[in-house]
Protein backbone atom coordinates (compact mmCIF):
# COMPACT_ATOMS: atom_id res chain seq x y z
CA UNK A 1 0.00 0.00 0.00
CA UNK A 2 1.05 3.72 -0.87
CA UNK A 3 -1.14 5.74 0.68
CA UNK A 4 -4.12 5.73 3.38
CA UNK A 5 -6.39 6.25 0.77
CA UNK A 6 -5.65 2.92 -0.67
CA UNK A 7 -5.09 1.23 2.64
CA UNK A 8 -8.63 2.61 3.58
CA UNK A 9 -9.93 1.25 0.18
CA UNK A 10 -8.95 -2.27 0.84
CA UNK A 11 -10.21 -2.35 4.48
CA UNK A 12 -13.54 -1.41 3.50
CA UNK A 13 -13.14 -4.21 0.82
CA UNK A 14 -12.08 -6.46 3.62
CA UNK A 15 -15.65 -5.32 5.31
CA UNK A 16 -18.00 -6.46 2.58
CA UNK A 17 -19.07 -10.43 1.80
CA UNK A 18 -17.38 -11.14 -1.81
CA UNK A 19 -19.62 -11.91 -4.42
CA UNK A 20 -19.80 -11.50 -8.57
CA UNK A 21 -22.88 -10.19 -8.50
CA UNK A 22 -22.22 -5.99 -9.01
CA UNK A 23 -25.00 -4.98 -7.24
CA UNK A 24 -23.13 -5.94 -4.03
CA UNK A 25 -20.39 -3.85 -4.26
CA UNK A 26 -21.76 -0.14 -4.59
CA UNK A 27 -20.22 0.85 -1.19
CA UNK A 28 -16.85 -0.39 -2.97
CA UNK A 29 -17.82 1.70 -6.23
CA UNK A 30 -18.82 5.34 -4.67
CA UNK A 31 -15.47 5.68 -2.95
CA UNK A 32 -13.41 5.61 -6.20
CA UNK A 33 -17.03 7.14 -7.97
CA UNK A 34 -16.12 9.82 -10.37
CA UNK A 35 -19.57 11.91 -8.51
CA UNK A 36 -19.63 10.89 -5.26
CA UNK A 37 -17.34 9.60 -2.18
CA UNK A 38 -17.46 9.23 1.39
CA UNK A 39 -14.53 11.72 1.87
CA UNK A 40 -16.56 14.57 0.05
CA UNK A 41 -19.56 13.93 1.84
CA UNK A 42 -17.98 14.33 5.07
CA UNK A 43 -16.73 17.53 4.43
CA UNK A 44 -19.99 18.96 3.16
CA UNK A 45 -21.85 18.03 6.47
CA UNK A 46 -19.32 19.07 8.48
CA UNK A 47 -19.41 22.52 7.01
CA UNK A 48 -23.08 22.69 7.03
CA UNK A 49 -23.31 23.29 3.25
CA UNK A 50 -25.56 21.24 0.96
CA UNK A 51 -23.24 20.75 -1.87
CA UNK A 52 -23.38 22.23 -5.22
CA UNK A 53 -25.37 20.51 -8.01
CA UNK A 54 -23.90 20.91 -11.46
CA UNK A 55 -25.81 22.99 -14.12
CA UNK A 56 -26.95 21.17 -16.72
CA UNK A 57 -24.58 22.07 -19.49
CA UNK A 58 -21.73 20.26 -22.01
CA UNK A 59 -19.34 19.89 -18.96
CA UNK A 60 -20.68 17.25 -16.50
CA UNK A 61 -22.98 14.96 -16.73
CA UNK A 62 -26.15 15.50 -14.51
CA UNK A 63 -27.06 12.44 -11.99
CA UNK A 64 -28.64 11.91 -8.64
CA UNK A 65 -25.66 11.81 -7.32
CA UNK A 66 -25.49 15.56 -6.37
CA UNK A 67 -21.75 15.74 -7.39
CA UNK A 68 -19.66 19.23 -6.13
CA UNK A 69 -19.99 21.52 -9.29
CA UNK A 70 -15.84 21.56 -10.20
CA UNK A 71 -16.14 23.21 -13.58
CA UNK A 72 -13.57 26.13 -12.76
CA UNK A 73 -11.42 23.20 -11.58
CA UNK A 74 -11.72 21.75 -14.81
CA UNK A 75 -11.06 25.26 -16.93
CA UNK A 76 -8.27 25.70 -14.48
CA UNK A 77 -6.51 22.75 -14.53
CA UNK A 78 -3.44 21.60 -17.19
CA UNK A 79 -4.04 18.84 -19.44
CA UNK A 80 -1.60 15.96 -19.38
CA UNK A 81 -1.35 12.80 -21.43
CA UNK A 82 -0.25 9.42 -20.40
CA UNK A 83 3.05 10.35 -22.40
CA UNK A 84 3.74 13.10 -20.11
CA UNK A 85 3.08 11.41 -17.06
CA UNK A 86 5.69 8.77 -17.63
CA UNK A 87 8.48 9.86 -15.91
CA UNK A 88 5.61 10.49 -12.36
CA UNK A 89 6.53 8.26 -9.31
CA UNK A 90 3.13 9.58 -7.64
CA UNK A 91 -0.54 9.64 -8.87
CA UNK A 92 -1.06 13.15 -10.37
CA UNK A 93 -3.08 15.36 -8.66
CA UNK A 94 -5.10 19.06 -9.78
CA UNK A 95 -4.85 17.89 -13.44
CA UNK A 96 -7.17 16.74 -16.33
CA UNK A 97 -6.73 14.37 -19.06
CA UNK A 98 -8.89 11.88 -21.50
CA UNK A 99 -10.10 8.84 -20.46
CA UNK A 100 -8.10 7.13 -23.11
CA UNK A 101 -5.00 8.89 -20.97
CA UNK A 102 -6.14 7.94 -17.62
CA UNK A 103 -6.83 4.58 -18.35
CA UNK A 104 -3.21 4.09 -20.17
CA UNK A 105 -1.71 5.98 -17.19
CA UNK A 106 -3.61 3.34 -14.84
CA UNK A 107 -2.50 0.53 -16.81
CA UNK A 108 0.78 0.96 -17.97
CA UNK A 109 3.03 3.73 -16.19
CA UNK A 110 6.50 2.32 -15.39
CA UNK A 111 6.09 3.30 -11.52
CA UNK A 112 2.45 2.95 -10.17
CA UNK A 113 0.49 1.55 -13.23
CA UNK A 114 -1.32 -1.87 -13.03
CA UNK A 115 0.93 -4.28 -15.22
CA UNK A 116 4.13 -2.78 -14.13
CA UNK A 117 3.60 -2.86 -10.16
CA UNK A 118 0.86 -5.71 -9.33
CA UNK A 119 0.50 -8.71 -12.10
CA UNK A 120 1.18 -12.16 -12.15
CA UNK A 121 0.82 -14.36 -14.50
CA UNK A 122 -0.49 -17.87 -13.00
CA UNK A 123 1.77 -20.59 -14.32
CA UNK A 124 -0.23 -24.16 -13.50
CA UNK A 125 3.36 -26.35 -13.14
CA UNK A 126 3.24 -29.54 -15.19
CA UNK A 127 0.79 -29.59 -18.22
CA UNK A 128 -2.55 -30.63 -17.34
CA UNK A 129 -3.27 -34.38 -18.49
CA UNK A 130 -6.49 -34.01 -19.70
CA UNK A 131 -6.75 -37.52 -20.69
CA UNK A 132 -7.03 -38.56 -17.54
CA UNK A 133 -9.29 -35.69 -15.99
CA UNK A 134 -12.95 -36.71 -15.93
CA UNK A 135 -15.04 -33.93 -16.74
CA UNK A 136 -15.00 -29.89 -16.83
CA UNK A 137 -16.10 -29.98 -13.59
CA UNK A 138 -12.97 -31.63 -12.06
CA UNK A 139 -11.13 -29.16 -14.60
CA UNK A 140 -12.29 -26.47 -12.79
CA UNK A 141 -11.64 -28.20 -9.73
CA UNK A 142 -7.62 -28.96 -10.47
CA UNK A 143 -7.40 -25.25 -11.67
CA UNK A 144 -8.58 -24.22 -8.30
CA UNK A 145 -6.38 -26.53 -6.49
CA UNK A 146 -3.18 -25.38 -8.79
CA UNK A 147 -4.44 -21.75 -8.20
CA UNK A 148 -3.79 -22.39 -4.66
CA UNK A 149 -0.83 -24.10 -4.71
CA UNK A 150 0.77 -21.63 -6.92
CA UNK A 151 -0.19 -18.46 -4.55
CA UNK A 152 1.12 -20.33 -1.56
CA UNK A 153 4.41 -20.59 -3.00
CA UNK A 154 4.24 -16.62 -3.70
CA UNK A 155 3.36 -16.00 -0.21
CA UNK A 156 6.21 -18.47 1.56
CA UNK A 157 8.23 -16.03 -0.03
CA UNK A 158 6.80 -12.63 -0.05
CA UNK A 159 2.70 -12.03 1.50
CA UNK A 160 0.83 -10.26 -0.55
CA UNK A 161 -3.37 -9.52 0.13
CA UNK A 162 -3.46 -7.03 -3.17
CA UNK A 163 -1.72 -9.72 -5.71
CA UNK A 164 -3.04 -9.01 -9.12
CA UNK A 165 -3.08 -12.80 -10.37
CA UNK A 166 -5.20 -14.04 -14.02
CA UNK A 167 -4.51 -16.68 -16.35
CA UNK A 168 -4.46 -16.96 -19.96
CA UNK A 169 -4.96 -19.53 -22.91
CA UNK A 170 -1.36 -19.86 -23.36
CA UNK A 171 -0.68 -21.29 -19.58
CA UNK A 172 -3.72 -23.33 -19.20
CA UNK A 173 -3.49 -25.76 -22.29
CA UNK A 174 0.47 -25.10 -22.35
CA UNK A 175 1.98 -26.34 -24.77
CA UNK A 176 -1.06 -27.33 -27.44
CA UNK A 177 -1.95 -23.77 -27.10
CA UNK A 178 1.21 -22.69 -28.89
CA UNK A 179 1.54 -26.08 -30.93
CA UNK A 180 -1.83 -25.27 -32.39
CA UNK A 181 -0.85 -21.29 -32.96
CA UNK A 182 2.75 -22.62 -34.59
CA UNK A 183 1.22 -25.51 -36.58
CA UNK A 184 -1.44 -22.19 -38.55
CA UNK A 185 2.04 -20.24 -39.17
CA UNK A 186 4.28 -23.12 -40.47
CA UNK A 187 1.40 -24.10 -42.97
CA UNK A 188 0.91 -20.69 -44.47
CA UNK A 189 4.42 -19.97 -44.02
CA UNK A 190 5.60 -22.90 -46.22
CA UNK A 191 2.08 -22.31 -48.86
CA UNK A 192 3.04 -18.80 -49.89
CA UNK A 193 6.69 -17.28 -48.31
CA UNK A 194 9.19 -20.27 -48.12
CA UNK A 195 12.08 -20.62 -49.54
CA UNK A 196 12.58 -16.85 -50.18
CA UNK A 197 11.62 -15.74 -46.79
CA UNK A 198 12.43 -16.26 -43.21
CA UNK A 199 9.61 -17.52 -40.73
CA UNK A 200 10.16 -13.76 -39.13
CA UNK A 201 7.43 -13.85 -35.66
CA UNK A 202 6.66 -10.86 -33.57
CA UNK A 203 4.58 -10.98 -30.49
CA UNK A 204 3.26 -8.22 -28.73
CA UNK A 205 3.12 -8.54 -25.08
CA UNK A 206 4.34 -12.20 -24.03
CA UNK A 207 3.54 -12.22 -20.84
CA UNK A 208 5.74 -15.48 -19.27
CA UNK A 209 7.09 -16.04 -22.22
CA UNK A 210 5.09 -19.59 -22.44
CA UNK A 211 3.76 -19.18 -26.09
CA UNK A 212 7.01 -18.19 -27.61
CA UNK A 213 9.03 -21.48 -26.00
CA UNK A 214 5.87 -23.64 -27.20
CA UNK A 215 6.12 -22.26 -30.77
CA UNK A 216 9.77 -22.85 -31.42
CA UNK A 217 9.51 -25.72 -29.15
CA UNK A 218 7.67 -27.21 -31.67
CA UNK A 219 8.81 -25.90 -34.99
CA UNK A 220 11.96 -27.40 -33.67
CA UNK A 221 11.05 -30.58 -33.05
CA UNK A 222 8.14 -30.81 -36.10
CA UNK A 223 10.36 -29.13 -38.90
CA UNK A 224 14.21 -28.59 -38.49
CA UNK A 225 14.45 -26.72 -42.00
CA UNK A 226 12.09 -23.85 -41.16
CA UNK A 227 13.39 -23.51 -37.34
CA UNK A 228 16.72 -22.62 -39.25
CA UNK A 229 14.84 -20.24 -40.96
CA UNK A 230 13.15 -18.81 -37.95
CA UNK A 231 13.45 -15.45 -36.04
CA UNK A 232 11.22 -14.61 -33.19
CA UNK A 233 11.31 -11.03 -31.84
CA UNK A 234 9.31 -9.99 -28.70
CA UNK A 235 7.54 -6.78 -28.12
CA UNK A 236 7.25 -6.23 -24.36
CA UNK A 237 6.39 -2.81 -22.39
CA UNK A 238 6.53 -4.26 -18.69
CA UNK A 239 10.09 -4.59 -18.23
CA UNK A 240 9.62 -6.80 -15.16
CA UNK A 241 7.92 -9.24 -17.76
CA UNK A 242 10.44 -8.48 -20.34
CA UNK A 243 13.05 -9.83 -17.56
CA UNK A 244 11.11 -12.63 -16.90
CA UNK A 245 10.40 -14.53 -20.57
CA UNK A 246 14.60 -13.21 -20.37
CA UNK A 247 14.81 -15.94 -17.42
CA UNK A 248 12.62 -18.38 -19.11
CA UNK A 249 14.73 -18.66 -21.75
CA UNK A 250 17.69 -19.32 -19.51
CA UNK A 251 16.45 -22.02 -17.57
CA UNK A 252 17.24 -25.24 -19.23
CA UNK A 253 18.97 -26.43 -21.79
CA UNK A 254 16.07 -26.82 -24.18
CA UNK A 255 15.16 -23.42 -24.00
CA UNK A 256 18.68 -22.49 -24.03
CA UNK A 257 18.62 -23.64 -27.46
CA UNK A 258 16.46 -20.68 -28.95
CA UNK A 259 18.52 -17.83 -27.45
CA UNK A 260 20.05 -17.54 -31.09
CA UNK A 261 16.50 -17.12 -32.38
CA UNK A 262 14.89 -14.77 -29.91
CA UNK A 263 15.27 -11.05 -29.56
CA UNK A 264 13.47 -9.71 -26.49
CA UNK A 265 12.51 -5.78 -27.24
CA UNK A 266 11.54 -3.91 -23.70
CA UNK A 267 9.47 -0.58 -25.27
CA UNK A 268 5.96 0.24 -26.27
CA UNK A 269 4.39 -0.90 -29.12
CA UNK A 270 3.16 2.59 -29.78
CA UNK A 271 6.74 3.91 -29.54
CA UNK A 272 7.63 2.09 -32.05
CA UNK A 273 9.80 3.21 -34.82
CA UNK A 274 11.57 0.62 -37.53
CA UNK A 275 10.23 -0.32 -40.50
CA UNK A 276 9.97 -3.47 -41.07
CA UNK A 277 9.76 -4.15 -45.01
CA UNK A 278 10.27 -8.35 -45.18
CA UNK A 279 6.93 -10.55 -44.34
CA UNK A 280 6.39 -11.72 -41.07
CA UNK A 281 3.39 -12.73 -38.73
CA UNK A 282 2.60 -10.90 -35.88
CA UNK A 283 0.85 -12.38 -32.41
CA UNK A 284 -1.30 -9.99 -30.40
CA UNK A 285 -3.21 -12.56 -28.00
CA UNK A 286 -5.62 -11.33 -25.15
CA UNK A 287 -3.62 -7.56 -25.70
CA UNK A 288 -6.79 -5.46 -27.05
CA UNK A 289 -8.46 -6.08 -24.23
CA UNK A 290 -6.19 -3.92 -22.37
CA UNK A 291 -6.04 -1.11 -24.93
CA UNK A 292 -7.30 2.03 -23.51
CA UNK A 293 -10.34 3.62 -24.78
CA UNK A 294 -12.29 7.13 -25.38
CA UNK A 295 -15.37 7.67 -23.47
CA UNK A 296 -18.02 9.48 -25.93
CA UNK A 297 -22.16 10.34 -24.74
CA UNK A 298 -24.13 12.19 -27.15
CA UNK A 299 -26.50 14.81 -26.93
CA UNK A 300 -29.84 12.45 -27.25
CA UNK A 301 -31.95 15.51 -29.36
CA UNK A 302 -29.30 16.99 -31.12
CA UNK A 303 -27.32 13.83 -31.55
CA UNK A 304 -23.71 15.68 -30.83
CA UNK A 305 -20.96 13.45 -30.09
CA UNK A 306 -18.78 14.58 -26.62
CA UNK A 307 -16.08 13.28 -25.20
CA UNK A 308 -14.79 12.35 -22.22
CA UNK A 309 -12.19 13.45 -19.99
CA UNK A 310 -11.30 12.79 -16.01
CA UNK A 311 -10.55 15.41 -13.92
CA UNK A 312 -8.35 14.70 -10.65
CA UNK A 313 -8.58 16.90 -7.72
CA UNK A 314 -6.21 18.01 -4.71
CA UNK A 315 -7.16 15.27 -2.85
CA UNK A 316 -7.04 12.67 -5.64
CA UNK A 317 -11.00 12.32 -5.87
CA UNK A 318 -12.45 11.69 -9.65
CA UNK A 319 -14.59 13.65 -11.74
CA UNK A 320 -15.80 12.97 -15.43
CA UNK A 321 -16.19 16.14 -17.47
CA UNK A 322 -17.75 16.14 -21.33
CA UNK A 323 -16.92 18.67 -23.74
CA UNK A 324 -18.09 19.13 -27.34
CA UNK A 325 -14.76 19.81 -28.16
CA UNK A 326 -13.34 16.33 -30.15
CA UNK A 327 -10.06 15.27 -30.17
CA UNK A 328 -7.96 14.43 -33.13
CA UNK A 329 -7.41 11.11 -32.31
CA UNK A 330 -11.57 10.15 -31.47
CA UNK A 331 -12.44 12.18 -34.11
CA UNK A 332 -10.52 10.37 -36.89
CA UNK A 333 -11.88 7.31 -35.33
CA UNK A 334 -15.19 8.71 -35.93
CA UNK A 335 -14.88 9.32 -39.28
CA UNK A 336 -13.29 5.96 -39.89
CA UNK A 337 -15.48 3.45 -38.40
CA UNK A 338 -18.29 5.74 -40.29
CA UNK A 339 -16.67 4.98 -43.39
CA UNK A 340 -15.81 1.66 -42.83
CA UNK A 341 -18.75 0.00 -40.84
CA UNK A 342 -21.75 1.85 -43.48
CA UNK A 343 -23.12 -1.77 -43.62
CA UNK A 344 -22.51 -2.97 -40.14
CA UNK A 345 -25.01 -2.73 -37.28
CA UNK A 346 -23.48 -2.03 -34.94
CA UNK A 347 -24.53 -1.15 -31.10
CA UNK A 348 -24.39 2.45 -30.52
CA UNK A 349 -26.11 5.27 -28.24
CA UNK A 350 -28.02 6.61 -30.60
CA UNK A 351 -29.24 3.17 -32.59
CA UNK A 352 -32.63 3.76 -30.83
CA UNK A 353 -36.23 5.04 -32.22
CA UNK A 354 -35.95 8.57 -31.99
CA UNK A 355 -39.34 9.37 -30.45
CA UNK A 356 -38.55 7.00 -27.84
CA UNK A 357 -35.26 8.56 -26.91
CA UNK A 358 -37.06 12.03 -26.90
CA UNK A 359 -40.04 10.68 -24.58
CA UNK A 360 -37.46 9.05 -22.18
CA UNK A 361 -35.10 12.13 -22.19
CA UNK A 362 -37.79 14.33 -21.40
CA UNK A 363 -39.03 12.82 -18.07
CA UNK A 364 -38.08 14.06 -14.83
CA UNK A 365 -34.83 13.65 -13.65
CA UNK A 366 -33.40 11.88 -16.43
CA UNK A 367 -29.78 12.46 -17.56
CA UNK A 368 -29.07 15.07 -20.15
CA UNK A 369 -26.52 12.56 -22.01
CA UNK A 370 -27.18 9.13 -23.35
CA UNK A 371 -25.36 6.01 -21.47
CA UNK A 372 -21.11 6.24 -22.72
CA UNK A 373 -19.84 4.46 -25.63
CA UNK A 374 -16.32 3.46 -25.42
CA UNK A 375 -14.64 3.78 -28.58
CA UNK A 376 -11.27 1.24 -29.31
CA UNK A 377 -8.96 4.41 -30.22
CA UNK A 378 -6.00 2.91 -28.94
CA UNK A 379 -6.56 -0.09 -31.60
CA UNK A 380 -6.84 2.18 -34.21
CA UNK A 381 -3.55 3.46 -33.33
CA UNK A 382 -2.19 0.23 -33.36
CA UNK A 383 -3.41 -0.79 -36.81
CA UNK A 384 -1.83 2.62 -38.00
CA UNK A 385 1.55 1.52 -36.54
CA UNK A 386 1.08 -2.30 -38.28
CA UNK A 387 0.32 -0.66 -41.54
CA UNK A 388 2.99 1.88 -41.71
CA UNK A 389 5.71 -0.03 -39.99
CA UNK A 390 4.84 -3.55 -41.33
CA UNK A 391 3.11 -3.19 -44.57
CA UNK A 392 3.91 -6.99 -44.62
CA UNK A 393 2.47 -8.32 -41.53
CA UNK A 394 0.29 -11.25 -41.42
CA UNK A 395 -1.87 -10.21 -37.91
CA UNK A 396 -2.72 -13.11 -35.84
CA UNK A 397 -5.08 -12.07 -32.86
CA UNK A 398 -7.62 -13.55 -29.98
CA UNK A 399 -10.10 -11.60 -27.50
CA UNK A 400 -13.20 -11.27 -25.61
CA UNK A 401 -15.95 -10.36 -28.11
CA UNK A 402 -18.32 -9.99 -25.09
CA UNK A 403 -17.36 -9.46 -21.08
CA UNK A 404 -20.20 -10.09 -18.69
CA UNK A 405 -20.84 -7.88 -15.53
CA UNK A 406 -19.76 -5.14 -17.46
CA UNK A 407 -19.96 -1.68 -16.24
CA UNK A 408 -23.16 0.44 -17.51
CA UNK A 409 -22.61 1.83 -21.53
CA UNK A 410 -21.96 0.49 -24.98
CA UNK A 411 -18.84 -1.45 -25.58
CA UNK A 412 -17.85 -0.70 -21.52
CA UNK A 413 -14.99 -2.06 -19.63
CA UNK A 414 -14.93 -5.13 -16.77
CA UNK A 415 -13.24 -3.15 -13.71
CA UNK A 416 -11.91 -5.30 -10.90
CA UNK A 417 -8.81 -6.06 -8.53
CA UNK A 418 -8.41 -8.94 -6.17
CA UNK A 419 -8.00 -8.38 -2.30
CA UNK A 420 -7.11 -11.91 -0.12
CA UNK A 421 -7.59 -13.91 -3.27
CA UNK A 422 -10.85 -12.88 -4.25
CA UNK A 423 -12.18 -11.28 -7.12
CA UNK A 424 -14.25 -7.48 -6.65
CA UNK A 425 -16.33 -5.96 -9.13
CA UNK A 426 -16.32 -2.48 -8.97
CA UNK A 427 -18.72 -0.26 -11.52
CA UNK A 428 -16.49 2.59 -12.27
CA UNK A 429 -13.33 2.74 -14.39
CA UNK A 430 -12.15 5.99 -12.54
CA UNK A 431 -10.21 3.94 -10.14
CA UNK A 432 -6.90 4.38 -7.96
CA UNK A 433 -4.16 3.93 -10.51
CA UNK A 434 -2.45 0.58 -10.58
CA UNK A 435 -4.54 -1.48 -8.39
CA UNK A 436 -7.57 -2.59 -10.93
CA UNK A 437 -7.32 -4.29 -13.78
CA UNK A 438 -9.83 -2.46 -16.66
CA UNK A 439 -10.77 -4.79 -19.58
CA UNK A 440 -12.67 -4.05 -22.75
CA UNK A 441 -14.79 -6.46 -24.98
CA UNK A 442 -13.62 -6.19 -28.92
CA UNK A 443 -16.16 -5.90 -31.02
CA UNK A 444 -14.77 -8.12 -33.93
CA UNK A 445 -16.94 -6.85 -36.77
CA UNK A 446 -15.94 -3.49 -36.35
CA UNK A 447 -12.62 -4.32 -35.73
CA UNK A 448 -11.93 -6.11 -38.78
CA UNK A 449 -13.85 -3.29 -41.16
CA UNK A 450 -11.02 -0.51 -38.88
CA UNK A 451 -8.07 -2.71 -39.94
CA UNK A 452 -9.64 -3.41 -43.62
CA UNK A 453 -9.85 0.11 -44.18
CA UNK A 454 -6.80 1.24 -42.31
CA UNK A 455 -4.18 -1.07 -43.69
CA UNK A 456 -6.14 -2.62 -46.86
CA UNK A 457 -5.23 -6.05 -45.81
CA UNK A 458 -8.45 -8.80 -46.20
CA UNK A 459 -9.02 -11.18 -42.71
CA UNK A 460 -10.90 -13.77 -41.58
CA UNK A 461 -12.72 -13.85 -38.26
CA UNK A 462 -13.62 -17.01 -36.37
CA UNK A 463 -14.92 -18.05 -32.88
CA UNK A 464 -12.40 -19.70 -30.77
CA UNK A 465 -13.22 -22.94 -30.76
CA UNK A 466 -13.58 -23.11 -34.70
CA UNK A 467 -10.01 -21.94 -35.26
CA UNK A 468 -8.48 -24.33 -32.72
CA UNK A 469 -11.16 -27.44 -34.16
CA UNK A 470 -9.08 -26.66 -37.30
CA UNK A 471 -5.60 -25.99 -35.90
CA UNK A 472 -5.17 -27.89 -32.80
CA UNK A 473 -4.99 -31.88 -31.91
CA UNK A 474 -7.88 -31.88 -30.24
CA UNK A 475 -7.51 -35.21 -28.82
CA UNK A 476 -4.68 -33.83 -26.52
CA UNK A 477 -7.42 -31.67 -24.66
CA UNK A 478 -10.47 -34.20 -24.35
CA UNK A 479 -11.45 -35.33 -21.23
CA UNK A 480 -12.77 -38.97 -20.54
CA UNK A 481 -16.42 -37.40 -20.64
CA UNK A 482 -15.55 -36.23 -24.22
CA UNK A 483 -15.45 -32.49 -23.16
CA UNK A 484 -12.77 -30.93 -24.35
CA UNK A 485 -11.40 -27.91 -22.23
CA UNK A 486 -9.61 -26.07 -25.00
CA UNK A 487 -12.13 -25.78 -27.08
CA UNK A 488 -15.41 -25.29 -24.71
CA UNK A 489 -13.06 -22.55 -22.11
CA UNK A 490 -13.28 -19.39 -23.87
CA UNK A 491 -16.90 -19.43 -25.38
CA UNK A 492 -16.80 -15.46 -24.95
CA UNK A 493 -13.62 -15.20 -27.05
CA UNK A 494 -13.14 -14.49 -31.31
CA UNK A 495 -9.56 -14.89 -33.42
CA UNK A 496 -9.03 -12.88 -36.25
CA UNK A 497 -6.53 -13.64 -38.94
CA UNK A 498 -4.93 -12.07 -41.72
CA UNK A 499 -5.35 -13.86 -45.20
Amino acid sequence: MDSPAVNQLFRRLASHSFCRRSSCLQPIAQQWHSHSTNSRNKRALSSNKKPKTTNESSWQQRTDHFPLDKAEDFKRYPTVTSDALRGRKERPRRVKMLMRDFIEDSLYNPHYGYFSKNVTIFSPGEPFDFANIKDEPEFHRLMGQRYTEFEDKLDAKEYNETRQLWHTPTELFRPYYGEAIARYMVANYKLSLYPYHDLLIYEMGAGNGTLMLNILDYIRQTDPEVYARTKFRVIEVSTALASLQGQQLQKNAASRGHLDKVEIINKSIFDWDLYVPTPCFFLAMEVFDNFAHDVMRYDPFTEQPMQGSVLIDAEGDFYEFYTREIDPVAARFLRVRDAACQDRNFAHPLRTSRLMRNLRYRLPLAPNLTLPEYIPTRLMQFFTMLGENFPMHRLITSDFHSLPQATAGYNAPVVQTRYQRRTVLVRTPLVQQGYFDILFPTDFGVMEDLYRAITGRLTRVMTHEDFFQRWAYVEDTEMRSGENAMLGFYKNASVMVTV
